[in-house]
């Protein structure tokens, strides 16, 4: 990803990221889509970036375009990646505090007041069994009164009978757990877990683990916003 991003801010083009998983068919991933303007992001996007206040936390910030949006609106915010490149671009493109940085690791610290998650931002906890950790380091990076704005999708509909009817293996992993390898160019990745979740679902781990989830807005293809905040 971070070879990719800078290549495009360089060029001003770049090939897609090709896109593996044992569960789906190989994909492509247009770089260009990272590069996107506040009028290019979907509707779900422009409203969590409107409700983004305080100290605000851009987690797996890519190329910075969530963060130079919110810079735009006259907004404090600090962008975090594990790529050193898409630091290093996110800072030549005007980001005005990017860091190398992993959410998880204990080393980084708050506090904020809104933890941004976008892009199915979800995603960036892996698994569904990772979600009670999520919530604890969350808890610690956030202000009182402070909360967590993500949006994912829920992956049902991909196992939808033509009768409208679901098949889905309840004996099997959460269905919405991928396995993901990306390439560009030459250069390939390690494989990761990417998590899609389901609204009730997260919203009952977000109880278990002391947190209101609230239903801010739904998208057009399973998709939607969640706002997550710590119960006192």
């Amino acid at each position: 990803m971070g070879a990719a991003i800078a290549d495009y801010f360089r060029h001003g083009q770049a090939q897609p990221i090709r896109v593996f998983s044992s569960q789906f068919e190989e994909d492509e991933m247009p770089v260009s889509e990272l590069f996107r303007t506040y009028k290019q992001m979907r509707p779900l996007e422009q409203t969590a970036l409107r409700l983004a206040s305080g100290r605000i936390l851009d987690v797996g910030a890519g190329s910075g375009c969530h963060s130079l949006a919110l810079q735009d609106m006259g907004k404090d915010v600090c962008a975090i990646d594990i790529s050193p490149l898409s630091v290093e671009t996110m800072r030549q493109r005007g980001v005005k505090d990017a860091q190398t940085a992993n959410l998880f690791r204990p080393d980084f610290a708050g506090p904020f007041d809104t933890l941004l998650m976008l892009m199915n931002g979800s995603g960036i906890v892996g698994r569904i069994e990772n979600l009670p950790a999520f919530f604890a380091r969350a808890r610690q990076l956030l202000q009182p009164g402070g909360c967590i704005l993500m949006d994912s999708s829920d992956l049902s509909y991909l196992f939808e009978d033509e009768d409208g009817s679901m098949c889905i293996d309840l004996d099997a992993d959460y269905y919405g757990q991928v396995d993901f390898t990306m390439q560009y160019k030459n250069i390939k990745g390690e494989p990761f877990d990417w998590l899609y979740i389901d609204f009730d679902t997260l919203s009952l781990y977000a109880a278990q683990c002391g947190f209101h989830a609230e239903l801010v807005e739904e998208g057009t293809h399973y998709d939607y916003l969640a706002r997550l905040t710590p119960r006192s």
